[in-house]
């Protein structure tokens, strides 16, 4: 499974869905593996791209975890860690499994070693007054960085596979913006291509220092 880096930005959401959620001219904050995080004002949203094999009118790009009004600026930002860090968990080897629920679609992390589910992702946010219980942004964030990878990244024989690797990598620093993560992860590709025994985190790690 590949999906080419700038995929959602070719494939945006379907008309219909962004005029009906009042998405339209809304912002890709990040693009990793077909998984991204969107955003208009106050809203915030998932997209996800399903798997190749869907066929069909699935081939449409989903939104999921769709949230209206954002508490902070600091969930915006956990919005762009979880689409990143699910991304890396697909370029591992996770599958994505969509279930629409009207507009919107629930997400399944499906591991392919067991075929278990590992998590899953509402199709809306449950919001502050409902969001204890294991449905916000944060909550999936850490649930989505406790999993293992399924498989090792993407090696140097597919340079825009592990591009994409680092830059997920990359936006696991809260502190890193989208524009950052995408200078480092080019610095860090270009250490990799240099040094074929450095492992990504590796290469990161010195595209930081520098």
């Amino acid at each position: 499974m590949t999906f080419a880096p700038g995929h959602l930005q070719q494939h945006p959401l379907p008309a219909g869905v962004v005029g009906a959620l009042s998405l339209s001219g809304y912002q890709l904050l990040v693009d990793v593996a077909g998984v991204g995080a969107g955003r208009l004002g106050p809203q915030a949203f998932l997209l996800i791209a399903p798997e190749p094999e869907s066929g069909g009118s699935e081939e449409l790009t989903h939104i999921s975890l769709h949230q209206t009004r954002l508490g902070s600026e600091a969930d915006a930002a956990a919005y762009q860690q979880l689409a990143a860090q699910l991304g890396y968990l697909r370029l591992s080897g996770y599958r994505l499994g969509l279930e629409r629920s009207g507009l919107r679609s629930k997400v399944s992390l499906i591991n392919p070693a067991s075929g278990a589910i590992a998590m899953q992702i509402p199709d809306k946010h449950p919001g502050r007054l409902f969001g204890g219980g294991g449905g916000d942004v944060r909550t999936l964030l850490a649930a989505a960085r406790g999993l293992a990878p399924a498989g090792p990244p993407p090696d140097l024989e597919r340079p825009e596979l592990l591009h994409q690797a680092l830059l997920a990598l990359a936006l696991q620093d809260e502190s890193t913006s989208g524009a950052e993560a995408v200078e480092l992860a080019d610095r860090a590709l270009e250490l990799a291509h240099s040094d074929p025994s450095l492992d990504p985190g590796t290469a990161l790690e010195r595209a930081r220092s520098g």
